[in-house]
């Protein structure tokens, strides 16, 4: 329900994959939303296209990974070029390789069959956020004829997020500090029709680094980076001379009678935003943290930005909601990430300096708990959130993602991932403990279902015997007492229906 004098209850700003996975997370969460983006029509370019394990198992908590069809897995990662494999128990091992178009396409698909309102050619100009509600400014990206009736217009909704890119003008507008460091190196980039180079897989020379890559539709994406060439200040994208002439120092091959299909150049900046949340404006993704996108790692982040925030703000909506624990949990994932990144950097872009630690770690990963502690910070699976209070001697699970189970249901067998579907919070119950199935009855007003369940014979178990599972698909309890379980629900899901399951909502301005 959106309140009166207001046009929507979130504006999101951008229709990036991290906008739109907001979008589709809002509306799930019974949210309002209208989304802004200057662009007219979606781009056709697939600047990101390597989804990780953890992003996959969102996708299929709901119900999205099957759309891609049969996405090709990406082979070995990487850790600032150095071989790593990234394979880790569960449904989706690896990475896997998806034009970033096509993910856009997934996700508008879905967000706007739920409800959300995408708004194309709009483009945001100002922000004021006047304490119970916000105001935004938006004019037309491409300006009407002369006589054509106003160029700009206000929205009010009750909340803001920025999912509008490192360049966020959101960000910008609102205020939010944004400390960190610029770029001292760079690589180009360039995807080329008409070329015919080898593939090169992080290939050092000695002036430099080429990595290209030749994609089935024949356009092949070139990288380059001169040792010790410093990053240039830039306001567009470098020429198609530039690039070629780059490529030609390093690795001795013309690539200047190719045609550039589309060019860009990006450093090893480092910043982030102190505060995800400046009142009711909120940030997700790269409008709140700038780095590297080095093997996937922005985007991936950006979409777990998404999913952890959207459920909370739209229970915060409903007056039940978290809100303030999507900076208390984001921030950290988001510092710790840009830290990585910030490695792998240094051992991608230096130059003969670098060589003796590219030895030692190239002799790391070789070593099985080295290799899978990269391989889980890199796929996001090993993210885990403070639930303290949250179970009987704080179990090894709890704060981490709910794993994939076979599950036998009254309903017939399920994955565990799929019970997520809806975007509820999930009480799965594999004792059939009748004070389970009471205590969710007091949440059961569309914010938690009681899943009794047991495990599928022939397939391994779950490690606990009852559970409770966010929207997001992180454990908030496990095995603990009725007490810590009832503390777990208020805290996450807000106080109980003072009904036995009729919805009491509570509408939050």
């Amino acid at each position: 329900m959106t309140a009166p004098g207001i046009d929507t209850q979130v504006v999101v700003v951008g229709a990036g994959p991290v906008g739109l996975m907001l979008a589709g997370e809002l509306r799930l969460g019974g949210a309002g939303v209208t989304v802004l983006e200057q662009l007219a029509a979606p781009t056709t370019e697939s600047r990101a296209s390597t989804l990780h394990a953890r992003t996959m198992e969102i996708l299929e908590q709901r119900g999205l990974a099957h759309e891609l069809g049969d996405a090709p897995n990406g082979g070995p990662g990487h850790f600032g070029g150095i071989p790593l494999d990234l394979t880790l128990p569960g449904p989706y091992p690896g990475q896997w390789k998806v034009p970033q178009a096509r993910t856009e396409d997934l996700l508008a698909g879905w967000a706007t069959g739920l409800g959300a309102e995408l708004r194309r050619g709009h483009r945001v100009v100002g922000i004021a956020d006047r304490g119970d509600h916000v105001e935004v400014e938006v004019e037309a990206a491409t300006p009407p004829p002369a006589g054509g009736g106003p160029t700009s217009r206000r929205l009010r909704a009750q909340y803001v997020v920025g999912c509008d890119g490192e360049e966020s003008t959101v960000r910008r507008l609102a205020g939010f500090p944004f400390p960190g460091e610029d770029a001292t190196k760079e690589l180009l980039r360039a995807d080329i029709a008409g070329i015919d180079v080898p593939d090169r897989r992080f290939e050092r020379h000695p002036r430099g680094l080429a990595i290209a890559s030749r994609g089935p539709t024949g356009i092949t994406r070139v990288m380059a980076h001169g040792y010790g060439t410093p990053a240039r200040p830039r306001t567009e994208a470098p020429s198609f001379e530039e690039v070629a002439r780059l490529w030609a120092d390093i690795t001795g091959e013309d690539i200047s009678g190719g045609t550039p299909v589309w060019l860009n150049a990006f450093g090893n900046a480092r910043r982030q935003v102190s505060r995800y949340r400046l009142g009711r404006v909120l940030l997700a993704g790269d409008a709140a943290h700038r780095q590297m996108p080095v093997g996937g790692q922005a985007l991936n982040l950006g979409l777990q930005d998404a999913v952890n925030l959207g459920w909370k703000l739209a229970a915060h909506l409903r007056g039940t909601g978290p809100l303030d624990s999507y900076h208390a949990e984001r921030h950290p994932v988001g510092r710790r990430v840009l830290g990585n990144i910030a490695a792998q950097a240094l051992l991608l872009l230096g130059g003969q300096d670098v060589e003796e630690l590219r030895s030692v770690f190239r002799r790391l990963v070789g070593l099985p708990e080295a290799r899978a502690h990269l391989a889980g910070m890199i796929s996001g699976l090993d993210v885990r959130y403070d639930m303290a209070g949250g179970g009987e001697g704080e179990h090894p699970l709890l704060g981490a993602r709910l794993p994939a189970y076979r599950l036998r249901t009254p309903a017939g067998p399920a994955g565990t991932l799929g019970l997520l579907r809806s975007g509820r919070g999930v009480l799965l119950d594999l004792g059939g403990d009748p004070a389970l199935a009471a205590a969710a009855r007091r949440w059961a007003d569309g914010r938690v279902t009681h899943v009794r369940a047991e495990t599928e014979p022939g397939f391994q178990g779950p490690e606990f015997g009852a559970a409770l599972v966010r929207p997001d698909g992180h454990l908030a309890w496990i095995d603990g007492t009725p007490a810590d379980l009832d503390a777990a629900l208020r805290r996450w899901f807000g106080a109980p229906d003072p009904g036995t399951g009729t919805p009491a909502p509570r509408h939050r301005a």
